[in-house]
């Protein structure tokens, strides 16, 4: 069977927030494939074990402790990446949190506010700090990673639902902007992931509705066609070829990556 490889057109990329899960996976594939990442978290013992686990890799790993949603430490990710790289390709947004689980009367407004600080704002900060850079890129790429929440709604999840919708609006708009500088902008939607993060939510749905853990869970993978979660590789891949150059006509999307839990 012939083998096919996509090429990643940028040379440079930073991820936030890679520490672990999903972020480490993306900041993984994009190292596989030869191109230098930057890395970002706010946990130093998750952010140092990635460094550590990503160092036999072709492309170059730099780690930048600091909090994405923070303007301050998101700029000084750009910053290092470029210092160290001599430029910036390639820009994921992976910051994000659950935020609360219960009824919208119940959410304070620290908590809805803080929810959306982390996981829009901190998309903002990074971009801004990016976008120079991006510009005089050769293959300029922005994948913000949202959620089939934004999509639809999501019961007790206010904050998050709201925060991800902003997402989509944000890379919608952005696309445009960019796009004469031929940069690109997509984000993805993922469903519901395998990992610690996914358990957590469960665990606080099925506190909220008092059923058990294993029914909430049964309730989550049974909205899905396939029956299953989606695995961590699977939006790095879609993130490996959103960077690619066959992706080079692609922006302003929102693609979902769900198991097929939604499908528009």
């Amino acid at each position: 069977m012939p083998k096919t490889d996509l090429h990643i057109g940028g040379e440079y990329a930073a991820v936030s927030a890679a520490g672990a899960g999903i972020g480490r996976e993306i900041a993984h594939g994009l190292a596989a494939s030869g191109v230098d990442v930057a890395i970002n978290d706010i946990d130093s013992d998750a952010l140092s074990g990635a460094k550590t686990a990503l160092a036999d890799l072709p492309g170059d790993v730099i780690a930048v402790q600091g909090d994405a949603s923070d303007p301050d430490d998101v700029t000084a990710l750009i910053d290092r990446a470029v210092d160290r790289f001599g430029g910036l390709d390639i820009l994921v947004n992976n910051v994000g949190i659950a935020g609360p689980t219960k009824p919208c009367e119940e959410v304070s407004r620290e908590e809805f506010m803080g929810t959306l600080e982390v996981n829009l704002g901190g998309q903002f900060s990074a971009t801004k700090a990016a976008i120079p850079h991006l510009k005089a890129s050769d293959a300029g790429r922005v994948v913000n990673l949202a959620s089939i929440s934004g999509k639809r709604p999501l019961e007790h999840r206010v904050p998050y639902a709201t925060a991800k919708m902003g997402v989509i609006g944000f890379t919608r708009t952005l696309a445009v902007e960019l796009a004469p500088h031929d940069v690109t902008v997509n984000a993805i939607c993922p469903g519901s992931v395998e990992g610690e993060r996914i358990e957590a939510v469960i665990e606080n749905q099925a506190q909220s509705k008092d059923i058990p853990y294993e029914e909430a869970k049964r309730e989550r993978t049974e909205e899905s066609p396939m029956n299953t979660f989606v695995q961590q590789t699977d939006i790095a891949d879609t993130v490996l070829f959103l960077c690619s150059r066959r992706a080079a006509r692609m922006t302003g999307q929102d693609i979902n990556v769900s198991a097929g839990k939604v499908m528009y």
